[in-house]
C-alpha cells in the first residue's frame, strides 16, 4: 500500500467506483479521445455535456472547457484583454494567473496580498482605462488564504471593474454546495467569470472549465 500525500485528489474520488465505472462507459462509447484538438477533429457531445453540467453548477450562463488549467489562465486574458484595458492581479496569485497576465497587452497593476486599501487606490488609477478586470485565487493555493471576495466586489462595483476569481482550490469542498468561495462568502452573483477545475476535489481528472 501507498499513501500519496502530494496528489490533488483532495476527496479522494479518483478512485470511487462511481467514478471509475463511468469513466470505463465513457471510453468505450467516445474512445480514448478525438486523435487532436476540438477545433481540428471536432467537439463531440461529451464536449457539450460537460459544459452544460459545469455551467449549471457554478450557476453560469455558460462554460467552456480546457485541456488544463495553466491553459484556461494563460488564455483568457489575452483574449479578453486590449491595450486600452487594465487588469488588477493579487501578488500572491497563482503562476498560471501571473503567466497569463504577462501574454496580453492590457496595463498591468499588482496589488498586495489581500489588500483592499491598495486595490482601491490602483482601481481608482485605472479608471483612466476602458475596461478594468481584478484577478484573484479564490483560494490561495500556498497558503490557504481565502480572498475577501465580499471587499473585492465591492470595490468593483464602485469602480466599474470585473471581477475574475481562480477557484480551482475550492471547487467541490467550499461553500454549502461545494461551488466554490464566491458561494462560501455569497457572491456569486457579483463574480464575472470563474475558473475551475476537474483535477483536483473532483476526481483528479484532467480538464477545467471557464465559465
Amino acid at each position: 500500500g501507498i499513501l500519496n500525500f502530494c496528489a490533488n485528489n483532495y476527496l479522494g474520488l479518483s478512485s470511487h467506483p462511481e467514478v471509475i465505472r463511468a469513466a470505463v462507459e465513457a471510453l468505450e462509447k467516445f474512445g480514448a479521445g478525438l486523435s487532436s484538438v476540438r477545433f481540428i477533429c471536432g467537439t463531440q457531445s461529451i464536449h457539450k455535456d460537460l459544459e452544460e453540467k459545469i455551467a449549471r453548477f457554478h450557476q453560469r450562463e455558460d462554460a467552456i472547457l480546457y485541456a488544463s488549467c495553466f491553459d484556461a489562465n494563460a488564455g483568457i486574458f489575452e483574449a479578453l484583454l486590449t491595450p486600452e484595458d487594465a487588469v488588477l492581479s493579487d501578488e500572491l496569485n497563482h503562476a498560471s494567473i501571473i503567466d497569463g497576465i504577462r501574454l496580453c497587452k492590457a496595463n498591468k497593476y499588482r496589488y498586495k496580498h489581500m489588500d483592499m486599501q491598495d486595490l482601491e487606490a490602483k482601481l481608482q488609477d485605472a479608471q483612466k482605462h476602458r475596461l478594468r478586470l481584478v484577478a484573484t485565487d479564490g483560494a490561495f493555493s500556498m497558503d490557504g488564504d481565502i480572498a475577501p471576495l465580499r471587499e473585492i466586489c465591492q470595490l468593483a462595483q464602485k469602480y466599474d471593474a470585473l471581477v475574475f476569481i481562480d477557484e480551482c482550490h475550492a471547487t467541490g469542498f467550499l461553500g454549502p454546495n461545494g461551488r466554490g468561495t464566491d458561494e462560501l462568502l455569497g457572491v456569486m452573483d457579483k463574480v464575472t467569470i470563474i475558473n475551475s477545475t476537474l483535477g483536483k476535489a473532483l476526481g483528479g481528472a484532467a480538464g477545467e472549465g471557464i465559465s
